[in-house]
């Protein structure tokens, strides 16, 4: 048997919680290459510096989202931390900048401050969080007289400093590209609260696509193929359906820059367009495939397996749109012969996972192009001498 030699690891949430999905690792030997540098035209961000107070109008007025679904939850900070940024602003230290983009009704999605924002919202308003208590202070490193202090506590100095406080905002205007977009805030997502790259594709890609591929992630025959064992907290169920449509009807044929990321974003686009007939025969594909996963794999499907009886491992990308899509290429005769021969289709899968050729590439550099083939074509051979037999 051969070795296994990559540390397989799984995505975690904030809290440091298993997502149920394994780290992809899509980097390659060339992945500081720019293949399609990007038209500086094309890119069009403008800095603006805000005052609290108008910041909070625009949330009140609808114009900025303090809680959109590719965000967590804007309470994920302590009570200390948030308690520090309000006493910063009081001591009128600037706060990092803010990340926006503006949709195409001009509305801005924070990408990069949510949290920052929403902890001033609560402090100053808490009903735009549509909750009734605000923040209390605690905690104050150098303002220790302010601890249990409200807004409304504070003088009215004090309340005008805060809402006048300017932030500096950059805002990615609505004309910018989505992959330029994705390539800029990938680029800035490095605090401590980071965006995962589905949350990334979502905040830049509104329309449809955002609600099906959500619906479809809470779908019985996809809960039932991945054991229940996605968390959403990351929009990893998201981007395994995603990947899925991405590859759907030649997916593998257009994959062609060994860009991964703009190859996602583009297929959002591109289910955005799709008619209701489409959606409808797409998610009938869907549905096949997570049942016949289930039937043939059990509750080992689009996991790797090297050998019989192992701990089981988490859910693998790779496998999960080489899986899916080939078994919905597949006729239900073929399908049937497959779940009938499924024992000796295990067995030989666990021999494939065993080809260090084939465990590279749903392991290491899995978003290289002959990687993405091998796989696929690897898959597909796999089930259709499973169905011959």
């Amino acid at each position: 048997m051969a070795q296994k030699k990559l540390e397989v690891r799984s995505q975690v949430d904030l809290k440091g919680n298993e997502t149920g999905v394994e780290v992809d690792d899509t980097s390659s030997d060339d992945a500081e290459r720019i293949d399609e540098p990007f038209d500086p035209e094309d890119i069009d961000v403008v800095t603006r510096s805000m005052t609290v107070d108008l910041l909070l109008s625009r949330v009140q007025s609808n114009m900025i989202d303090l809680q959109p679904d590719f965000q967590r939850r804007w309470g994920i900070w302590d009570q200390r931390r948030k308690s520090r940024l309000i006493e910063s602003l009081l001591l009128r230290i600037p706060l990092p900048v803010l990340y926006a983009a503006e949709d195409d009704n001009e509305s801005w999605e924070i990408v990069d401050g949510i949290q920052r924002l929403s902890t001033i919202a609560k402090f100053i308003n808490p009903e735009l969080l549509g909750e009734s208590e605000p923040l209390v202070l605690s905690e104050m490193e150098y303002l220790k007289d302010y601890n249990g202090k409200k807004f409304a506590q504070l003088s009215p100095r004090l309340k005008l400093r805060l809402r006048e406080t300017e932030l500096v905002i950059h805002l990615i205007r609505k004309g910018t590209p989505a992959e330029v977009k994705f390539n800029i805030f990938a680029r800035i997502n490095t605090g401590g609260v980071a965006l995962s790259s589905q949350e990334l594709r979502h905040a830049i890609t509104p329309g449809p696509a955002r609600n099906i591929l959500e619906e479809w992630a809470t779908k019985p025959t996809f809960l039932k193929a991945t054991d229940n064992s996605v968390r959403s907290t990351r929009m990893d169920d998201r981007e395994l359906v995603l990947r899925f449509l991405a590859f759907l009807d030649g997916g593998q044929r257009r994959y062609k820059s060994a860009d991964i990321d703009g190859f996602l974003i583009a297929a959002m686009k591109r289910i955005n367009g799709l008619t209701p007939r489409e959606i409808r025969d797409a998610e009938k594909s869907f549905a096949g495939a997570m049942n016949a996963a289930f039937e043939i794999f059990e509750k080992n499907a689009f996991r790797k397996r090297f050998q019989s009886g192992a701990s089981r491992m988490p859910i693998n990308k790779a496998l999960f749109e080489s899986i899916s899509v080939s078994l919905s290429e597949m006729n239900q005769e073929q399908i049937e012969r497959l779940i009938k021969n499924k024992h000796s289709v295990q067995k030989d899968f666990i021999a494939l996972c065993n080809d260090r050729g084939f465990e590279a590439s749903i392991s290491q550099g899995t978003g290289d192009i002959a990687k993405v083939n091998r796989r696929f074509d690897s898959i597909r051979k796999l089930f259709h001498e499973g169905a011959n037999r």
